[in-house]
């Protein structure tokens, strides 16, 4: 049985959490064994309260510590775990393994997925990155991944900041996109939802075709008249930036094929 303790409180936590628990419900060998959480409210619902503490003194030994925290806490998260020669891993997609403290063995175990608070989410399809100095704590981060995820990875350091940089333009960026559409829609009485079967055919398109050979639109055709009409239309000049940047770099894109 390997005994895991998570660090944190947060979305990334909590999702972690409730993955380890149905798991280990369901006869698993990975078990959760302690959660730290300077707000144990959030984790209450979760686990039995006499699972949980608020002081790194009061941390168990377990064969996996998980720091799931901001990025600029990892440092000093870890280096308060009061133990020696353990695996401590945390789950940024951007810090590199020598973030955290020398005195314990280091690793990552980096989930690739948007986190929503109260939104449950099945992990099994959830790519699991991870990464360690050597191979005995690979096998105990894959062991460990392996209970919640149908997709553990290995990933170096390098890779694992390429796909978060990526992730951010195909996420969070994306997700800015949908914003300002659903205020152009707003502001003309339009319901955003019209969008979403267009939305949802788009995600479902790079599933079978590239994403440069699924892209259609004016940009994609050199459509000037519609693109002008587009820029002519939009009142935000932060919206006519962003329209002729992306404009642009689809017609780049294009003649580099």
């Amino acid at each position: 049985m390997i005994k895991v303790v998570v660090i944190g409180s947060g979305n990334v936590a909590q999702h972690l959490i409730a993955a380890f628990e149905y798991e280990n419900s369901h006869g698993s060998d990975v078990e959760l064994v302690q959660v730290y959480a300077r707000n144990s409210a959030t984790i209450t619902p979760l686990v039995p309260w006499d699972q949980i503490t608020s002081s790194f003194e009061e941390l168990i030994e377990a064969d996996l510590y998980i720091i799931c925290v901001s990025d600029d806490a990892i440092a000093e998260v870890s280096s308060q775990i009061p133990f020696k020669n353990r695996l401590v891993a945390h789950t940024s997609g951007a810090a590199g393994l020598q973030i955290l403290n020398d005195n314990n063995r280091k690793g990552v175990f980096y989930p690739l997925q948007t986190f929503t608070k109260n939104k449950e989410i099945n992990f099994r399809p959830i790519p699991i990155c991870i990464e360690s100095e050597n191979a005995t704590d690979f096998h105990v981060l894959q062991k460990v991944g392996k209970v919640i995820s149908d997709k553990v990875i290995a990933i170096n350091t390098e890779q694992r900041q390429a796909l978060h940089v990526a992730a951010v333009f195909a996420n969070n960026f994306t997700n800015h996109l949908y914003a300002i559409a659903a205020t152009i829609c707003q502001e003309n009485q339009v319901p955003f939802d019209i969008l979403e079967p267009l939305i949802q055919e788009t995600a479902a398109k790079i599933q079978i075709l590239s994403p440069i050979d699924a892209q259609t639109g004016p940009a994609k055709r050199n459509d000037q008249n519609t693109i002008t009409t587009h820029l002519n239309f939009l009142k935000e000049e932060y919206q006519k930036e962003i329209y002729l940047l992306l404009t642009q770099s689809i017609q780049e894109n294009g003649k580099k094929l």
